[in-house]
């Protein structure tokens, strides 16, 4: 029965990485006007991811199922406490519109597992979070230099982007696009197929086309809506700018994934697009929110899914509901500063407002 409520999860998360995350990977074409039919886009989508999960896709998934914690540790009960905190860390994000990559919130639930258990591979882990933060600064600085290059193609060649070499620009960006699918694939798959290979529930070869068939149907049948959100969101890029974003962050992931690093697609392609935006405007980019938004989702994803497994596994499966009670008051707690320390600078800031500061 658990195996089979497992089995279920897995599915069910798998559906939602296609849908939030994966489908993403080609608004960069659909919103340049490159693939304008967002049908058509999504398929492209989905073949890409498909063919990314099955082609390169088992070493992260190796990663997730035997490399964070002692496979031994991975007993059926264990792994759908594993998927139900990542499935329920990315629903309460969701809701709470927080954009949580996927491959930290299923690392930070294997590693609350550990925690529980006293048994983790550390240097492992170290590593994996080390390539957190190195892959999207060289994610930022090709993007900068990229950015550069194209200033000078675009004096150089004005009209480089309107006639016949348009439409060879465009064929170029979806060819790209798709290679960014495809690297969603090679390093998603593992967020859904990674504890249930480690399992021995699948093997690596089932797992991974199992799952890649469905987080490419979850692109397809359910991105729409991420897609046209991320598509307007890069309307203002150009074809070559859009290729540059879209082609770094392919190419930085699908080496992530050669190497069996699980790494966040969408925080490699934003750093990109920061790079890009300082080349074209400097560093008044930095004055926005973004950089802010970025470290908070680097922070949160692996900590909130982390804490959520760590309680599942004190509750279900040592039964030490005191634990599970701090847990609670714990975070209970942090919420009501973070409301404390808003509702301050709240009444701070109209107080000086209305003049009766010093």
């Amino acid at each position: 029965m658990l195996t089979y409520a497992a089995c279920a999860v897995a599915l069910f998360f798998a559906m939602n990485i296609g849908a939030s995350g994966a489908a993403a990977a080609i608004s960069i074409p659909y919103g340049s006007g490159a693939l304008p039919n967002r049908k058509i886009a999504l398929l492209i989508c989905g073949i890409g991811i498909f063919a990314g999960a099955v082609i390169g896709g088992g070493e992260v998934v190796k990663t997730i199922g035997s490399s964070l914690i002692p496979h031994t540790f991975l007993t059926v009960k264990v792994v759908l406490i594993i998927l139900s905190s990542a499935a329920l860390s990315l629903f309460v994000a969701n809701i709470l519109s927080i954009p949580l990559s996927t491959s930290e919130i299923t690392v930070g639930s294997v590693v609350g597992v550990g925690i529980a258990y006293h048994a983790l591979f550390i240097n492992n882990i170290l590593v994996i979070v080390a390539f957190w933060f190195i892959i999207p600064i060289i994610g930022f600085t090709l993007g900068f230099v990229f950015g550069k290059l194209i200033q000078k193609i675009q004096k150089k060649y004005p009209k480089l982007e309107t006639g016949k070499s348009k439409g060879i620009l465009s064929l170029f960006l979806i060819i790209v696009g798709f290679f960014e699918a495809f690297s969603a694939g090679m390093n998603n798959v593992a967020n859904a197929a990674g504890p249930i290979v480690g399992a021995g529930i699948l093997t690596v070869k089932s797992g991974i086309i199992i799952g890649g068939l469905v987080i490419a149907l979850g692109a397809i049948l359910l991105g729409k809506g991420v897609l046209q959100t991320n598509a307007k969101k890069i309307t203002s890029f150009s074809l070559l700018e859009g290729g540059a974003i879209s082609g770094t962050g392919a190419t930085l992931v699908i080496l992530a994934s050669i190497y069996g690093l699980p790494v966040p697609l969408t925080q490699v392609t934003s750093t990109a697009i920061m790079g890009i935006g300082t080349a074209q405007r400097g560093l008044e980019i930095f004055k926005t929110t973004v950089i802010s938004k970025i470290v908070k989702v680097w922070l949160v994803s692996p900590v909130l899914s982390l804490v959520i497994s760590y309680g599942f596994v004190k509750l279900f499966v040592d039964s030490d509901i005191y634990t599970v009670v701090v847990l609670f008051g714990v975070c209970a707690a942090t919420l009501g500063i973070i409301s404390l320390i808003k509702t301050i600078r709240e009444d701070s800031r109209s107080y000086y407002e209305g003049g009766g500061g010093i």
